[in-house]
């Protein structure tokens, strides 16, 4: 190290000695008089002391008296940053993008009174797994099974903790070391770069692909099946769309096909749904009860997408392959929790009931564009007086998210804003790294608070926020 960056480093002060300073602070006061909250300002001026060490090495401008000047308020407001947030690492967070299954916020949002039932589950002791008729230890299955029958038509269902877990279950259950056959125009990519191939080999399954990207015909699943095919697998293609010149196989064909040459037939849903979205505008996707219908040996599908739940992997489908899947040891590694079981099975109880109005995915889905205009006009009528901004009522679109109608563009009212001073990238920041972090985004040089996604009291919040914006 050069004498010059030694120099610099030795400016800055030990932890102590900012803990000692920090008195004088009134912002401080609540953290030094409490033993538990002293020892997290010890942990973060550590942590800011070691960034300053950072930015020291990585940078050299300025005279030492300049930096000894500047330091301290650094010091302070890095301080105050950090310690300022929520203690826990999950935070609310204001979604003003307009995707509605945000797979970063968390993707569907539960009902209130399912987040109450949950909540009251995990305050209590439960029934989890047990048989209260006869005192003996019962399944966990047993709560949402019934559900889960009655709305889809299945012989029987069972739940894992996510989609892609259900895959693998099915996979490894029914096809370790044998051939599966999958048209080539359904091996999709979903978040997180996890890829259906390799979900499939991760189940012990050897992947035989057929058809082209774009046509697949039942002659070629003909072809395909050989003395080593375990089954027949249909993979919705979630968050894409082949257009044009194409031609894809249907379940019930490959039901038919399947029981010709005595081999099940399975389908990863994907999203899934028990709500056809036709009557809303939206295109034509086979719901769960209609795959369930035409013979799907096994249907996976996710809990916390369309279905507007918790994160799970539901299987339904006919009794002979769930009894299987419940036998096969990696079952219990799979399995959901107390509070996800609530969650669902609460979630599961409103479609029981009737309409999806109570259902908040469903409900966002739904808005009249009237609606959303209305509550868009009140956010700019509020804003435009702030002389720091223009402000203006927009048509645009929102987004459904969580790979589900993925060329879907749901027309929606969103108030645009631009600085007056600075940047809408430094608009967007300062609205994400506020108190709640607001969520919004950038289009054709506005910053897009489309109101499809806030919750109640979500408006006077950033309007609040951007009052703080002085450019």
């Amino acid at each position: 190290m050069d004498q010059e960056k030694q120099r610099r480093l030795r400016v800055l002060p030990a932890v102590h000695e900012v803990i000692s300073r920090l008195k004088y602070e009134a912002e401080f006061a609540p953290f030094l008089t409490n033993e538990r909250l002293l020892s997290r300002l010890t942990q973060s001026v550590r942590q800011v002391l070691q960034k300053a060490r950072e930015n020291m090495s990585e940078n050299s401008s300025g005279s030492l008296d300049e930096l000894e000047f500047s330091l301290w308020p650094w010091l302070k407001s890095q301080l105050l940053k950090d310690l300022t947030h929520s203690e826990t690492s999950l935070r609310r967070v204001i979604n003003a993008t307009g995707v509605v299954l945000h797979t970063n916020c968390g993707r569907a949002l539960l009902a209130p009174e399912v987040s109450r039932f949950v909540a009251d589950q995990a305050e209590r002791y439960s029934n989890l797994e047990l048989d209260i008729e006869n005192g003996e230890r019962g399944s966990r299955y047993v709560h949402v099974e019934k559900l889960l029958c009655h709305l889809t038509g299945a012989e029987a269902a069972m739940v894992v903790n996510n989609n892609a877990a259900a895959v693998l279950l099915m996979m490894n259950t029914f096809a370790q070391g044998k051939e599966v056959v999958v048209s080539r125009g359904e091996l999709v990519e979903v978040g997180g770069s996890f890829r259906i191939p390799e979900v499939l080999k991760a189940g012990g399954a050897r992947l035989v692909e057929v058809g082209a990207t774009n046509k697949t015909w039942l002659r070629d699943y003909e072809a395909a099946i050989g003395p080593e095919t375990a089954l027949l697998l249909k993979v919705h293609t979630s968050n894409y769309r082949v257009e044009g010149f194409t031609h894809s196989v249907s379940g019930a064909e490959l039901v038919e096909l399947g029981e010709n040459r005595g081999l099940p037939v399975m389908e990863d849903l994907g999203s899934g749904s028990f709500y056809d979205g036709t009557s809303l505008g939206f295109p034509l996707e086979p719901t769960i009860q209609q795959t369930v219908k035409a013979g799907i040996s096994l249907v996976s599908f996710s809990g916390d997408k369309l279905l507007g739940g918790p994160q799970a992997g539901i299987i339904v489908g006919k009794k002979v392959y769930i009894e299987r899947l419940r036998a096969n040891q990696l079952t219990r590694a799979l399995r959901i929790d107390k509070l996800t079981l609530a969650a669902l099975e609460g979630t599961l109880r409103l479609y029981e009931s009737g309409g999806i109005e109570d259902i908040p995915v469903w409900r966002m889905l739904s808005y009249p564009l009237e609606t959303l205009k209305v509550a868009a006009s009140e956010i700019v009528t509020a804003l435009s007086a702030n002389p720091a901004l223009s402000v203006e009522l927009k048509e645009d679109v929102s987004q459904v998210g969580g790979g589900a109608w993925p060329t879907v563009d749901l027309p929606t009212w969103v108030c645009a804003i631009r600085p007056k001073q600075g940047s809408v990238v430094e608009l967007e920041s300062f609205l994400r790294l506020g108190p709640v972090a607001i969520l919004a985004r950038i289009h054709k040089d506005w910053v897009v608070i489309d109101v499809r996604t806030l919750l109640n009291g979500d408006s006077e919040e950033i309007v609040r926020r951007l009052e703080e914006w002085d450019g």
